[in-house]
């Protein structure tokens, strides 16, 4: 497939998958003051498993830690997954603000978008058995999409972050398990790939502060995280390239611990979190593998 044909065929994955009109959650919570410090929840629709309380899938939305790039576009996803049978708590956090000199959005804020990602995380069980007593915080999977991998991975690391970094906890997140989906998973190659237009970079604080925070924020330098972890990724997707995950993979390996990967033949970036896709109904059954 030629450069032009594989950028044509991205952007209309692109397209079909943000053209689902946004689903209203049934009941939001406030984990923080701010406005972006909230979660909304999606009741299930149906049973998922064996009954009682349906697992609970934290879903962290992607978009380049970029502020135009909101949870909204990730509402018909959450909302597929409470028709699948989960309890669904769909997370904001705070993204880059302003632009940079070439008039683009700025990626991420530090320390914001951590602080809120942890706190969310950390708040998350309570808010749920106060807002959806349909969900089992017992049985929490992470989801994340592209920055929201990222994200969801790092969070599942925060008891391997260097002692003084604020957001460590003293023991392993009770996890099920994390599904990351074409996750920016290995930040310095990511930058090295120019993944998103830089946003990593600009997500680290910029060239002056990239290699002193890169162990704070690097999902591939906090391994093993001793959490089941497994990745889905599109084998054509040129927004994360494959060589991304890989790479992730391969430091999971070197530590020694076992990161399941599957890889679509033919699936981009976007049809992951596309409802009307088949890569989302292989989501869905990625997540049921740890939930249950």
């Amino acid at each position: 497939m030629t450069d032009a044909a594989a950028a044509a065929r991205a952007a209309a994955e692109e397209e079909a998958a943000l053209s689902h009109a946004p689903v209203d959650p049934d009941t939001s919570a406030a984990y923080g003051d701010g406005p972006d410090q909230v979660v909304d929840f999606y009741a299930p629709r149906a049973a998922a498993g064996p009954g009682g309380p349906a697992p609970l899938v934290a879903v962290l939305h992607g978009g380049a830690w970029r502020e135009p790039h909101d949870r909204r576009h990730i509402s018909p996803f959450a909302a597929f997954l409470a028709r699948r049978g989960f309890a669904v708590a769909s997370v904001e956090y705070r993204r880059g603000a302003g632009r940079d000199a070439a008039g683009e959005h700025l990626a991420g804020r530090w320390p914001d978008t951590f602080d809120d990602v942890a706190a969310a995380l950390d708040a998350l069980p309570a808010l749920a058995r106060r807002h959806l007593p349909q969900a089992d915080p017992g049985r929490t999977v992470v989801t994340g999409h592209s920055a929201g991998g990222h994200l969801a991975l790092w969070a599942a690391a925060r008891h391997l972050l260097p002692a003084d970094a604020p957001w460590r906890t003293d023991r392993p997140a009770p996890l099920r398990g994390v599904v990351a989906l074409a996750p920016v998973a290995d930040l310095e190659v990511a930058d090295k790939l120019a993944v998103c237009g830089g946003a990593v970079r600009q997500l680290l604080g910029g060239d002056e502060r990239f290699a002193e925070r890169l162990p704070y924020a690097d999902p591939a330098v906090l391994l093993p995280t001793g959490i089941a972890t497994t990745v889905v990724q599109g084998r054509t997707d040129v927004d994360v390239p494959q060589a991304v995950v890989e790479a992730y993979a391969d430091a999971a390996a070197k530590a020694g611990e076992v990161v399941g990967l599957t890889l679509l033949e033919d699936v981009g970036h976007f049809p992951l979190i596309d409802p009307t896709a088949d890569a989302c109904a292989v989501v869905a059954e990625e997540i049921a593998q740890l939930a249950w």
